[in-house]
């Protein structure tokens, strides 16, 4: 069955997936979904001892209908090769206080490495697919792990440029150092003041400028997003959640066919999104448990029903989730709603006038499937100090956060369903926070200095990709102003 694209807001429908994963975001400012979000044929039974890539190419195939099977083969098998440091990928680790689905044995560390080593090869099909002799232009924010794994997938990609927009006191010191050193003539950092919904706002903005769109056309340019408003980002995140259930059937943490929770820590909501897109298809995913920080947008609104970006923002030690404007839900929205663009429009465009939105009661009863809860920062630094204390497992900040919140929901639901909790970034990306939590005595070195000092306690290899991250040469300076994002934009372009 072939499956077309829409528009979140009704502005587009009957979009080919390869001129979506081009396109990134919608010409009405909505988001790209599926017409239908696909159901699985094949039985469980007959997916559960595959490879990584032998499971993407069987998850993805139902959403990218005009790929040919061998154009698709040949982005998978270009995508997750061995800059993986694991055969498996994306294992699953447990431990006497939980069973972990590791994401971060990427290059960059992190778990947008899933999707964003796949995306480059997806463009570039699509490009040529859909034959066009545009300059595409990748425009993103990040909350510091999106950017470089994105720099990373598309640096001297012919055809491509790439340009990052980051809070520049808002990621951690080795986040920053990875994407400030970035090699490749077509790659671009730029630093914002201001946090990372500000840098958003900026991007989604450059996009949906109608004159700015033609002045690029003019120059022979496009613009496309690397981030997870791009269903290319969206899809291959799904298959990661299909993988990590069969690894715990594997190691007899539940039968094949028996419901598991989802422990997710959420900030922009596309990773928890792709669980729900993975348990709609079919894979028996009981709760969704949204973990956030202390920046409690989601929690609220699950609780409540009213989406509220009106409020004091947090800086963590979770920076990847500190952010009050998650744009994915807006694809949850939209399901939610029965498919309703014009509603959702509505409230987009209350959230950007007045700050905040309210969905029905109705609406929030289908919403039960997830489950909202926060950690406070100090609650994370306990949980890093308990679980690796208790099992010699070393947690970064943004995992301990939804391991906080698989705890508070065992608390109130006692029984028997197990959670697979989603470990998203490597304690290496996150050195001084982590050392911090589990001894004050740390908070003399630096982030790099630390580096050895987490190997020589936790025994985990440092990863080969930030051995030498400190010593190397910076390449990118640039900061500007929140408000002049679209000038350094053009000035890079020649616009």
């Amino acid at each position: 069955m072939e499956v077309l694209y829409k528009s979140t807001r009704g502005g587009q429908e009957g979009i080919p997936a390869s001129s979506a994963i081009i396109q990134g975001i919608a010409e009405d400012g909505g988001l790209f979904v599926p017409n239908a979000i696909p159901q699985l044929q094949e039985p469980l039974e007959t997916l559960q001892s595959l490879s990584y890539q032998e499971l993407a190419y069987e998850i993805m195939k139902y959403f990218f209908t005009d790929f040919t099977e061998k154009e698709l083969r040949d982005c998978i098998e270009g995508a997750y090769d061995p800059k993986f440091d694991t055969p498996s990928i994306a294992p699953v680790v447990s431990t006497a206080k939980g069973s972990f689905l590791e994401l971060f044995h990427g290059p960059t560390l992190a778990f947008k490495d899933m999707a964003l080593s796949i995306l480059p090869y997806l463009l570039k099909t699509a490009v040529h697919k859909q034959q066009l002799d545009k300059e595409i232009v990748i425009l993103t924010a990040t909350s510091g792990d999106t950017g470089k794994a994105a720099l990373e997938g598309f640096a001297d990609v012919e055809g491509t440029k790439i340009i990052v927009f980051f809070p520049e006191d808002g990621v951690s010191p080795v986040q920053k150092q990875q994407m400030v050193t970035q090699k490749g003539d077509n790659t671009y950092v730029i630093g914002i003041q201001g946090n990372f919904d500000d840098a958003q706002s900026g991007v989604k903005a450059i996009f949906t400028d109608p004159s700015f769109q033609e002045q690029l056309a003019q120059k022979g340019y496009m613009f496309s997003s690397a981030n997870s408003i791009n269903i290319g980002r969206l899809v291959p995140q799904i298959v990661y959640y299909f993988y990590g259930y069969f690894q715990m059937v594997k190691e007899n943490k539940i039968a094949l066919g028996d419901p598991l929770h989802v422990a997710v820590p959420t900030g922009n909501f596309g990773n928890i999104l792709a669980a729900y897109y993975a348990k709609t298809m079919g894979l028996p995913i009981e709760k969704l448990l949204c973990a956030s920080n202390d920046n409690k947008v989601l929690y609220d609104f699950f609780e409540t029903g009213v989406y509220d970006q009106d409020r004091e923002f947090f800086v963590t030690i979770s920076p990847s989730m500190d952010i009050l404007i998650s744009s994915n839900l807006e694809r949850l929205l939209y399901h939610m709603s029965g498919e309703e663009p014009v509603q959702v429009k509505e409230w987009m465009q209350q959230l950007n006038q007045q700050g905040k939105y309210q969905i029905t009661k109705e609406m929030q009863e289908k919403l039960k499937t997830f489950y909202g809860g926060y950690t406070t920062q100090e609650q994370t630094r306990e949980g890093i100090k308990e679980v690796f204390e208790q099992t010699g497992y070393l947690m970064d900040p943004h995992t301990a956060v939804a391991y906080q919140v698989y705890h508070q929901y065992q608390s109130e639901h006692q029984g028997g369903i197990p959670t697979l909790i989603v470990s998203t970034a490597s304690p290496y990306k996150f050195t001084k926070s982590v050392m911090e939590s589990l001894d004050p005595k740390y908070s003399q070195w630096d982030d790099f200095v630390l580096i050895e000092k987490m190997h020589q306690l936790s025994k985990v290899a440092i990863p080969e990709t930030i051995k030498d991250l400190e010593q190397a040469p910076i390449l990118h300076k640039t900061v500007c102003q929140k408000e002049k994002m679209k000038e350094e934009v053009a000035h890079i372009l020649g616009i």
